[in-house]
């Protein structure tokens, strides 16, 4: 998407030509949940000058209810008014940050957590760092009450046309809508599993990328409801087939350009590239509960669902947690392939640069590339190629974060601390419950 940075006045006029109501003013909560504060354009001048309140008591992982107030800056550089209608007027969002009343940055915001890691990396000598998104999702029936179901709105597999994939008209739509607002969409198909699609995004830098994925994710969810049908991002909504993931094309650039290739190095990868990837690796167990962030990211990675469970890297092949594909030159990338579209956007983001930058600036080297198979070796042949397991629950996971300083200080101490704390929860909720597997299994049996 080309971001423009518009002026109080140029704002002011594309309200009234674009005959705009309402403004959405849109920002993240810890968990990756898209919050938004709806106010009438009488309230444009307030927002424009940092003046607009809201309660932040009320949002997961900000603040106590004694130091509830907070103020939301708006970026101007993503407004956007929304293509569909409203019988109301037309609406606008834009997003903001979160900002204390003595006017600093709200550090359990997790926009500006980005925002200060990529100063950090800017500091390191690189202009950008360069995400793009491969985010995959499910499209189910809704019922007569406007619930959803687990009924799949097709029988479709892989690249699947209609008749057989009921949901492309859907996403015919979904992409005509994201691209009226300004997004350059590469690929939208039908996934591996029924009902799954994926729409893959021009990448973008660190900020507009994360920006570009909430906005995706609530454009997904309102064109599907018109279609009658229920869009989730859950990473493994049903049993024995995929899950959804996200996989995430990363890069640096400097001023000199994209600063992972290196036409005389090996694979033309730069010395950069394999230090990042080396980070990377290095902290891969320590940040899995942070793109893989709740307790069903973990039905997703399983070994025979094309998601990766191994820590090692490849130029060739797809079993891996790291791949390098083909391209070279400015499109010279890393593909991280464990990540989920639960995952925060914004701390994802934050922690797979904070782990490069780490490998980065203490030279840290991977482990040579694994160039077949992995599912099929087994636990000898894996300890003789170095290659270790992801987390394989939430609570493993979430111990693993715990111990990495390099990732406490990728999202910050406040964020750290609400993270860790919100994650120690949800295991013991889901500890505590009973399954329907569970009594399958056992009812009967004792």
């Amino acid at each position: 998407m080309a971001k423009k940075t518009y002026t109080k006045d140029e704002i002011r006029e594309l309200v009234k030509t674009e005959h705009v109501e309402f403004l959405r003013l849109m920002f993240t909560d810890l968990m990756g949940s898209i919050k938004n504060v709806e106010v009438p354009t009488s309230q444009l001048d307030k927002l424009l000058d940092n003046k607009l309140m809201f309660d932040g008591s009320s949002i997961d992982g900000f603040v106590r209810i004694e130091e509830s107030d907070m103020y939301l800056h708006p970026d101007l550089s993503t407004w956007m008014v929304f293509p569909w209608g409203s019988e109301h007027g037309r609406v606008a969002r834009v997003i903001c940050e979160v900002y204390t009343t003595d006017g600093k940055p709200f550090e359990g915001d997790p926009r500006n957590n980005l925002i200060r890691v990529v100063d950090e990396m800017k500091a390191a000598g690189f202009t950008s760092f360069n995400i793009g998104p491969e985010p995959e999702f499910f499209l189910f029936k809704m019922d007569e009450n406007g619930e959803p179901t687990l009924k799949l709105n097709d029988k479709g597999s892989y690249f699947d046309l209609a008749p057989m994939d009921l949901g492309e008209n859907c996403r015919r739509d979904i992409v005509l809508e994201l691209e009226k607002m300004g997004f350059e969409v590469e690929a939208a198909h039908h996934e591996v599993a029924p009902g799954q699609h994926e729409i893959d995004f021009k990448y973008a830098d660190a900020l507009e990328a994360a920006d570009n994925i909430q906005t995706f994710k609530l454009v997904v969810k309102t064109i599907a409801r018109k279609y009658g049908l229920f869009a989730t991002f859950m990473p493994k909504p049903l049993e024995g087939i995929n899950g959804s993931g996200m996989h995430m094309n990363m890069s640096l650039s400097t001023a000199k350009g994209n600063a992972f290739y290196d036409a005389d190095g090996e694979l033309q990868l730069s010395e950069t590239a394999y230090h990042f990837l080396g980070g990377l690796l290095a902290h891969a167990r320590n940040l899995t509960a942070v793109v893989n962030p709740i307790v069903n990211s973990y039905k997703r990675l399983v070994p025979g669902f094309e998601a990766p469970v191994y820590v090692a890297w490849s130029g060739s092949n797809r079993s891996p947690l790291v791949r390098v594909p083909s391209a070279r030159g400015n499109s010279t990338r890393l593909e991280l392939r464990s990540v989920d579209p639960a995952a925060n956007p914004y701390l994802a983001i934050a922690a797979m640069l904070e782990a490069g930058l780490d490998g980065i600036r203490n030279g840290i080297t991977p482990n040579d590339s694994v160039d077949r198979n992995i599912y099929s070796m087994d636990e000898k042949e894996r300890d003789t190629n170095h290659i270790s397991n992801l987390p394989d629950n939430l609570h493993n996971a979430t111990k693993a974060l715990q111990s990495d300083p390099v990732m406490k200080a990728a999202l910050g101490d406040h964020l750290f601390q609400s993270f860790i704390e919100a994650k120690k929860l949800e295991w013991a909720s889901y500890r505590q419950s009973v399954t329907k597997w569970e009594r399958d299994q056992y009812l009967e049996q004792y």
